[in-house]
């Protein structure tokens, strides 16, 4: 990969934005579009899952680090007229940031967004769902791992079990769809719920999705035995559900692979993120809870972004120019397998999922 050769692709910083029918796509160094800006609005969290914090005790960002609402405007402003029209805000869980729904309106108001999305675990749902509808909210996935309250309750070291099911319920009836369950499948932990969560789908009308357990951040146990791969989870509900399809074009995209079972017609999703990579057609960038720039989930590299946006006088040229330089970085795929483990750094609630 050369690094100067994103300019033959996007504008370099002072390019005038493009004219009357011209389209300007922001790619990266592999010439991958990017289109979807994934932003962690927060790195705190009402739960304490244990594949995601080591315990109790986390050294939280500082608020003062934390992204402005304003600031996040400002970014998602300066992209859109080079390609970024999808958002999603994410976490930590993000509706323990107050306001959320007053920068939903006004990532909506941004001329080009057509899209904002809310990834979330449903405990705080049921409160202020109608309010992040009505302010714009165009999608939400709701993470949930097992069905059984004493097992949720074990998972995440909080007893939300009622109040996430009232989340996913909530989301249904303001009228979502599709509603998509993250389920993180994990070998001897919840993995004899598959069949459950397939049932679940079908008869609460939402689309589960199961995601391959990832050892992200330091010190929260990941290991290998625990892992299962979306292949193998995919075999089991065959064998229990009946026979699995590919899902028609228009219900893919994305990194989740959606099948259907065949008796039923439920779309069930699968996120390979270590056994079957999707690299080749990632489409997005990650905003941290603490404003840096993430070009690749697994990979710890970053760029400042928040420096830059507190600089005296920078401009939105400066901004996308940060932008360019990132993903002209962004690496053809992430390197990691279920063989090859090496952890990232961060944990996954500040670097936003």
């Amino acid at each position: 990969m050369v690094l100067g050769s994103y300019h033959r692709f996007y504008p370099a910083a002072g390019t005038p934005a493009a004219g009357a029918g011209e389209t300007v796509l922001l790619r990266d160094g592999c010439n991958r579009p990017v289109s979807y800006l994934r932003v962690s609005v927060t790195d705190r969290c009402n739960l304490r899952c244990r594949y995601c914090v080591a315990g109790e005790l986390f050294d939280f960002i500082p608020c003062a680090g934390i992204l402005r609402y304003e600031e996040i405007v400002r970014v998602v402003r300066a992209l859109a007229p080079v390609g970024i029209d999808k958002v999603r805000l994410t976490g930590g869980e993000p509706l323990v940031r107050r306001g959320l729904p007053r920068l939903v309106a006004m990532l909506r108001q941004i001329d080009g967004i057509r899209d904002v999305g809310l990834t979330t675990n449903g405990v705080l749902f049921a409160e202020c769902g109608r309010e992040l509808r009505d302010a714009g909210l165009t999608r939400v996935n709701i993470s949930l791992d097992t069905l059984r309250r004493d097992r949720f309750a074990e998972l995440t070291r909080r007893d939300f079990f009622s109040r996430a099911m009232a989340g996913i319920d909530a989301a249904v009836e303001l009228g979502f769809d599709p509603v998509k369950i993250n389920v993180v499948a994990m070998r001897g932990v919840n993995d004899d719920e598959l069949v459950d969560f397939v049932r679940f789908g079908r008869d609460r009308g939402v689309e589960v999705r199961f995601i391959e357990y990832m050892p992200v951040g330091q010190g929260t146990g990941w290991q290998e035995a625990s892992f299962i791969s979306a292949a193998e989870i995919r075999d089991r509900l065959a064998a229990a559900c009946g026979p699995l399809e590919p899902a028609p074009p228009e219900f893919s995209g994305g990194p989740a692979r959606i099948w259907r079972v065949t008796d039923g017609g439920v779309r069930i999703g699968f996120i390979s993120a270590l056994s079957d990579h999707f690299c080749d057609r990632c489409n997005r960038v990650r905003i941290t809870a603490d404003g840096r720039l993430r070009p690749c989930l697994l990979e710890d590299t970053e760029y400042d972004l928040r420096g830059l946006l507190r600089a005296p006088g920078v401009t939105d040229a400066a901004i996308r120019e940060l932008f360019f330089q990132g993903l002209a970085s962004k690496p053809a795929g992430h390197g990691m397998s279920c063989n090859a483990p090496r952890k990232c750094q961060r944990p996954m609630s500040s670097i936003g999922g």
